[in-house]
Formats: structure tokens, sequence, C-alpha cells
């Protein structure tokens, strides 16, 4: 299996709203908060065996690696009370 079909789907926006969003997340990703959560997380990685971190994130609000699918969902919550 290649992977979830959801990560292949590509949002349908015109042209100029796809520019707009690439300029916001961009904005958003260079942000210092996540600048500075970005750099921690990849000093942890390097600090951990590569087969242990397989198919994981690093969790801010836990402060362990976790799951993809439980780290950028929420906790198994959702993401809209995030």
């Amino acid at each position: 299996m290649k992977g979830s079909p959801l990560q292949t789907r590509k949002q349908k926006l015109s042209p100029k709203a796809s520019a707009a969003k690439a300029v916001r997340d961009l904005a958003a990703a260079n942000t210092p908060v996540r600048m500075a959560k970005r750099a921690d997380s990849q000093m942890k990685r390097r600090t951990k065996s590569s087969s242990f971190l397989k198919g994981k994130d690093y969790d801010h609000r836990t402060s362990a690696f976790t799951s993809v699918e439980f780290n950028r969902g929420g906790g198994g919550n959702g993401t809209k009370n995030e």
C-alpha cells in the first residue's frame, strides 16, 4: 500500500486562491513559535534511533513521540477544538 488516499487529494482552488493560500501557509510556518517548535522537533529526532521514529511525530502537547495519525488528528478528537 503506497499510502492514504487522502494524502493524494489536492484542494480544488483557483490559481489566485492557490497563490494566496501558499502565502498564508508560508507566513504561518515561519512565525517565531512555529519555527521554534520545528527546530525543537528536529533536535529531538536527532537524539533517537531511526527505527524508533518511523511513522512518529514529536507532540509538543504531550512532550513525547506519538504516531502521525494521533498527533495530526488532535489526539483522536479531531482538530476543530485545537
